[in-house]
């Protein structure tokens, strides 16, 4: 296996950290004493209430992998169901009581100090998430630091995936099909974001007229070849935070998380619908 780049290093040690608000009981228990049940439901308030209340034209840009049927069931419904302002507070409410647990004993304050650094260096043009979170006031707490950093970080990132995503020519579903064909799986990932079969197979049927997929729906050599340049853009695209900090301060900032996110991978579900995999190392 050829080594990390930094960029994606430092996102599998950061993503952990902002997954607590999506799959720790704690996450699921702040959103419900707000008023919002399901999974869905408390997923799409938490990751959109940065952006305000709207519709769900502004989610289905930036969300981009989700069918729009499925955002436009959420959203704006969700609205009457619970504010974005309360959405804000549930998640990082429920966010902190599962990171302090998790992580009690450990020193986090220098980790949250550099994560903080790092996220106040992202690029803004063009990143309407990673922007959005990074427009809200910082807390006091270091758990709670942590977690914004780790945020906004991984919002920023998840937006320059997005432009790649656009530069390869490829729309929401076909970028999920591609990434099975590369090794996820269709049972997990279709419904976690809303694609029909009809969808979803005329979505195979365009990637296999690119000779991007076999007939058996594994990647062709150029279609892994392509995903892999989808993937180095995107790394150059999450780069600035990490260079401004320097190779040194960023070592220092891995060596503090490794621990962290040791402690934070129990509380994730082997069958998360991000999908999020301990030791995965795309996007």
């Amino acid at each position: 296996m050829s080594e990390l780049s930094v960029e994606r290093r430092m996102w599998t040690l950061f993503e952990p950290v902002h997954a607590v608000t999506y799959f720790a009981a704690d996450g699921g228990a702040a959103f419900e004493a707000a008023g919002l049940r399901g999974f869905w439901r408390r997923y799409f308030a938490g990751r959109v209430a940065p952006l305000g209340a709207v519709g769900a034209g502004p989610v289905v840009a930036a969300f981009f992998g989700f069918a729009p049927g499925m955002v436009e069931r959420a959203l704006p419904d969700i609205w009457t169901r619970i504010t974005p302002s309360a959405a804000l507070d549930a998640r990082r409410a429920g966010a902190h009581v599962a990171l302090e647990a998790v992580l009690d004993g450990l020193p986090i304050d220098e980790a949250a100090d550099l994560l903080e650094a790092a996220a106040r260096e992202i690029d803004r043009p063009g990143r309407i998430l990673g922007s959005a979170n990074a427009d809200l006031e910082w807390p006091e707490e270091p758990v709670d630091r942590l977690w914004q950093a780790a945020t906004i970080l991984r919002e920023h990132r998840g937006d320059g995936h997005v432009a790649a995503l656009l530069t390869a020519g490829v729309d929401g579903c076909e970028s999920l099909v591609w990434r099975c064909g590369l090794g996820g799986l269709r049972e997990g990932m279709q419904p976690a974001r809303g694609w029909s079969d009809d969808e979803w197979d005329a979505a195979a049927g365009r990637l296999r007229e690119r000779g991007w997929l076999a007939a058996d729906g594994s990647a062709t050599i150029a279609g892994e070849e392509a995903y892999a340049e989808v993937e180095a853009v995107t790394d150059r695209l999450a780069g600035r935070p990490w260079r401004k900090l320097g190779p040194d301060v960023t070592e220092r900032c891995a060596t503090l998380l490794e621990p962290i996110a040791a402690r934070i991978w129990p509380l994730l579900p082997a069958d998360n619908p991000i999908p999020l995999v301990q030791g995965q190392t795309a996007r």
